[in-house]
């Protein structure tokens, strides 16, 4: 391994790992747009007319069942519509899940989508590819997440992130392929930055982005010798297309690792305990209050995965069966913890004026099967599942779209992930006729051409 910091060069074990540059991001670090922070605007993608938008996006991993949810059926059969009863909000004519108190008094700042479907496969990963970059992956593409076309295009603010993805990646969900979570042909530069820690840990601090103790007692001109070091280390190192990142852009990373205002975003021990329980004292809760953070500091995009795995954990995945989840979980642990996160960070994102500037997304990759199944639980169904979007200019107290009687198909206005994902560009200011440079030269369409965005969101 190299140490920058380190008297003498050594040689590398396995390449440049994360921890072991500055304690403070690997290449991929590197690589959060900084490669491009001028002339990002040249593709002509911006709109000029448009607010400056953020995005935060909470991916629910294991896909919640919009039938014990926000699409609830209670004239339905007992096999349909399941334990829970429906509540009224603080919108007329909108009514939720009784695990939801807290987001029905806040219906006016969210709107509610109905008739999201897809007709990929009911696996997981296809879902997550979709849903975060609003197309199926095939013949070898990987399409970039939302967030990393909107690094591409727009880059960072100074010196914090452009796209954090917290707190880790999605892992194992069955189907062995990628989530879309990363930049795909765009290119591991525009890749999110990933905190890889649990924002919920007492002790929890980011060391990827915190230069150990020592490293402020450097002199200035050790400081400059770094990049001579990292030049004279590895001469196979040299010669790879990570030390070309490298190369153009060390002292932009290193501008980001020592920068205040970063180092402030993530200091979550800085917000008075009651806002920090209000939120939840748990993963998710933690990480949604630490996404409104890192937007108040400059980040343009933050993902917030829920839950890593459906296996041997409870999520929304709610089979009924080992390794799975049970539905009762809704009513225990899942719903009342997305509940309390959900509705501090709208509540918080518009008491501090953030609302109408950041979109709020909260999605899982598909729903449940309107029928119980015999162990009690609800299976995979991408048929038809709800989506929920707030702020960006969304208008909340809105739904869009309806399912059938059983919750099973689209009745009204289907909306398929493209459609998702446009609407989030469209929020973003991010011209939808931009063609994002693909391999071999080849441009490809930020969205399906032809695909539009949910208007009716915004009127």
């Amino acid at each position: 391994m190299f140490r920058l910091d380190a008297d003498r060069a050594v040689e590398f074990c396995d390449g440049l790992r994360r921890r072991d540059f500055l304690h403070a991001g690997s290449l991929s670090l590197l690589g959060l747009g900084l490669t491009q922070m001028a002339g990002l605007n040249a593709l002509g993608a911006v709109d000029p007319n448009k607010k400056d938008v953020n995005c935060i996006l909470l991916m629910l991993v294991g896909g919640p069942s919009q039938l014990d949810t926000w699409d609830m059926k209670p004239n339905a059969p007992v096999e349909i519509r399941g334990p829970y009863k429906p509540i009224k909000t603080n919108v007329p004519g909108i009514e939720i899940s009784e695990n939801f108190p807290r987001m029905a008094k806040h219906a006016d700042k969210y709107a509610l989508i109905r008739s999201c479907y897809h007709t990929a496969a009911a696996v997981h990963d296809t879902g997550h590819q979709m849903m975060q970059t609003g197309r199926l992956f095939q013949g070898g593409v990987e399409y970039p997440h939302v967030g990393c076309v909107l690094t591409k295009v727009k880059g960072p603010r100074g010196d914090v992130p452009s796209h954090v993805l917290l707190p880790h990646p999605i892992g194992n969900t069955g189907g062995n392929m990628p989530h879309g979570q990363t930049a795909g042909f765009l290119g591991k530069t525009y890749d999110p930055f990933v905190l890889n820690a649990d924002p919920s840990d007492p002790n929890f601090r980011v060391p990827d982005l915190l230069p150990p103790d020592y490293l402020s007692a450097l002199r200035v001109d050790r400081r400059r010798d770094w990049h001579a070091m990292v030049d004279s280390s590895v001469s196979r190192f040299e010669t790879s297309q990570d030390a070309r990142l490298l190369d153009s852009t060390f002292q932009q990373a290193y501008t980001l690792m020592s920068s205040k205002k970063a180092r402030a975003a993530f200091a979550l021990h800085d917000e008075p305990e009651e806002v920090r329980n209000r939120y939840g004292e748990n993963r998710f809760g933690q990480g949604c209050l630490l996404a409104r953070r890192l937007i108040e500091a400059g980040v343009r995009f933050v993902t917030v995965n829920m839950f890593e795995t459906v296996f041997d954990e409870i999520t929304w995945d709610i089979h009924g069966s080992k390794p799975f989840s049970p539905i009762s979980c809704y009513k225990d642990l899942v719903g009342p913890m997305f509940d309390m996160a959900y509705s501090s960070l709208l509540s918080d994102l518009h008491d501090r004026g953030l609302l109408d500037n950041t979109l709020v997304l909260a999605f899982g990759e598909f729903g449940r099967t309107p029928k119980v199944n015999p162990a009690g639980g609800r299976d995979h169904w991408p048929q038809c599942w709800t989506v929920l979007m707030a702020g960006g200019g969304v208008k909340g107290g809105k739904i869009v779209g309806a399912s059938d009687d059983l919750g099973g198909s689209p009745k009204d206005r289907p909306v398929n992930p493209g459609e998702i994902a446009a609407t989030a560009f469209h929020s973003l200011g991010i011209d939808l006729r931009l063609e994002l440079p693909g391999a071999q030269g080849r441009p490809i369409p930020v969205v399906e051409r032809g695909t539009e965005p949910i208007h009716e969101l915004f009127v």
